[in-house]
């Protein structure tokens, strides 16, 4: 175990009053030379001052994931003074996380990475509140735990997980302070049911299994979630603060390797099962049974995209790719323009009430083209399962020449 005292959580309730809290009430005349200089360049800021560290010191927040970008998150959240700060994750740390989740050390291999995270937290901001959920995030639990909070930052790196949390926020109407990050790039929003888009407004249905690699698959830079979750922590701070202009209704692309910081506009769907019409609690379908927006599917088999007569199919693969092997689309618009925003034209991908097809070698690349294109307003986006490897089977199989 790290060394030092066991960190005991004591409700706040129980605590002597922090000097900002007894600022704000009256009870305090000047602040004691800690706090003072804990937070004196904070309150510096005219958008925070006082009464906006009083706010924060007020303020709860919900960290799902104690792991890459939960890790950055909690330490911002606690350094800034956020009162309360409940942390949900049921793993234990292991060896591979120390590179990129330095709330737990060396020391902390085989603990709960709650007790490591709440132990980082006390010794750094004694004044913060933690309470730890050693559980699993899910669709039972979930309601609970996000409606106890202010706002909900997701740090999960799992898609059950994601969806079971944008549920609760758009039932709940808490926002939802969202990030994914894989290899060298990231993605970021704040989903706000009624305020914007929710998650599943942009991505409507969970991928198969085995579809969209982890990072114990396909890797992950330390420095990149250290990055990202900074940034969940500034969003999550100005929503608690009421400044600035929190990331509703833009996804936020970044790409370490090129050096680039795209942003795409997000559209709320009136039809989302999650928080549109067609959500449950507004007499709509189960989301089980509810598909992409207009009928069309966030993926489509090989059979599926045969019997689709009527579709513009785009390739996101760069010349070189589709040269070594050739799929079924004439059209080209790689992906690095569409997460730039060039690509993102009706005179690229066609009329926004037209079925659009992406297609990439394996159909990893291409969910991600139809994602983006679904976020800027084309409802019957979709990608090809298997990509242009599937294709080359097909034809193959059928006898059929390119």
């Amino acid at each position: 175990m790290r060394a030092g005292r066991v960190h005991i959580l004591v409700p706040l309730s129980a605590r002597t009053p922090s000097t900002v809290q007894r600022m704000a009430d009256g009870t305090a005349g000047r602040p004691s030379v800690t706090d003072a200089a804990r937070y004196a360049r904070q309150i510096r800021l005219a958008e925070v001052g006082l009464g906006g560290q009083a706010r924060l010191a007020a303020a709860s927040v919900l960290v799902v994931g104690a792991g890459g970008l939960g890790s950055p998150a909690v330490t911002y959240l606690a350094a800034a003074g956020v009162g309360t700060i409940g942390i949900v994750d049921d793993d234990i740390v292991e060896p591979s996380n120390l590179h990129r989740q330095p709330l737990h050390g060396t020391a902390d291999v085989g603990r709960l990475k709650v007790e490591s995270a709440a132990e980082a937290v006390a010794a750094l901001n004694p004044d913060v509140r933690v309470i730890s959920h050693a559980e699993r995030f899910t669709a039972a639990n979930a309601s609970p735990l996000v409606t106890a909070y202010d706002v909900v930052v997701d740090g999960s790196d799992n898609l059950p997980t994601r969806y079971a949390v944008s549920a609760a926020c758009s039932e709940s109407g808490r926002p939802h302070v969202w990030a994914a990050a894989l290899g060298f790039e990231a993605q970021m929003s704040v989903w706000w049911a009624g305020r914007g888009p929710c998650y599943a407004c942009v991505f409507p249905t969970m991928p198969p299994p085995g579809s969209v690699p982890s990072c114990a698959e396909a890797g992950v830079m330390g420095a990149l979630v250290g990055t990202v979750g900074s940034l969940q922590a500034m969003e999550a701070l100005k929503i608690l603060l009421g400044v600035g202009d929190p990331l509703i209704g833009r996804l936020l692309v970044h790409n370490t390797l090129a050096g680039t910081w795209d942003v795409i506009t997000a559209r709320a769907d009136p039809q989302c099962a999650s928080c549109g019409s067609g959500s449950p609690a507004r007499g709509g379908m189960p989301r089980a049974s509810v598909g992409a927006p207009g009928g069309v599917s966030p993926s489509l088999t090989m059979a599926e995209f045969v019997a689709t007569a009527s579709r513009r199919v785009i390739d996101v693969r760069p010349a070189p790719e589709q040269a070594d092997l050739p799929g079924p689309a004439s059209v080209t618009v790689e992906l690095a323009a569409l997460r730039s925003g060039e690509g993102l034209a009706p005179a690229l991908l066609g009329d926004r009430d037209e079925v659009v097809v992406f297609v990439c070698r394996t159909g990893q690349r291409s969910a991600e083209a139809a994602a983006l294109a679904h976020a800027a307003g084309w409802r019957h986006a979709t990608s090809l399962e298997g990509g242009a490897v599937a294709w080359r089977r097909e034809l193959d199989s059928s006898g059929r020449s390119s």
